[in-house]
């Protein structure tokens, strides 16, 4: 009689190791970050939603869904966005944290005991921190850009002085 291989018959060890799904309605950590990715790059170009939807054939509400990590974004997509959004694909996968936990991570190097960290939102990606450096940018005339610049410094060690 011939033994059943591990797949047939697996040992508690294989079981606890597979790879599980995540909740239904709960985006990938992955697909967050590169939905991110995506977002500031359009808005560090100053397309709006719907224009790159115009640009890649989808609508706006299509756009929103990738750049929140609710919808996958599948590879051929990916390469559409990187020739119109004018950047390599690796651009996506660029500051990927390297402890970024995804429940097949979490699964292949065993279980935790203790709660884990929220991924904190990139300051550098908020809307508002890519509006100030356009609108910094606009400015021609390097001498004022650069007292702003320096009122910009000296307002903020004063705010960490005052803590």
């Amino acid at each position: 009689m011939k033994k059943p291989t591990p797949i047939q018959n697996p040992s508690p060890r294989v079981r606890r190791l597979r790879k599980k799904r995540l909740p239904p309605g709960v985006p990938n950590p992955v697909d967050i970050h590169v939905g991110s990715r995506v977002r500031l790059r359009r808005t560090l170009l100053g397309l709006s939603q719907e224009k790159l939807g115009d640009a890649v054939g989808l609508t706006f509400q299509q756009i929103q869904k990738y750049e929140r990590g609710a919808n996958r974004i599948g590879a051929s997509r990916l390469f559409q966005l990187s020739r119109i959004l004018d950047v390599p694909i690796s651009f996506f996968f660029d500051d990927l944290p390297a402890a970024l936990k995804t429940t097949e991570g979490q699964m292949a190097w065993g279980l935790r005991e203790r709660d884990q960290k929220t991924i904190e939102p990139d300051p550098l990606a908020r809307r508002e921190t890519l509006e100030l450096v356009r609108a910094y940018y606009k400015i021609a005339d390097p001498r004022v850009r650069k007292r702003l610049f320096e009122l910009t410094k000296s307002l903020a060690n004063a705010a960490v002085g005052d803590n």
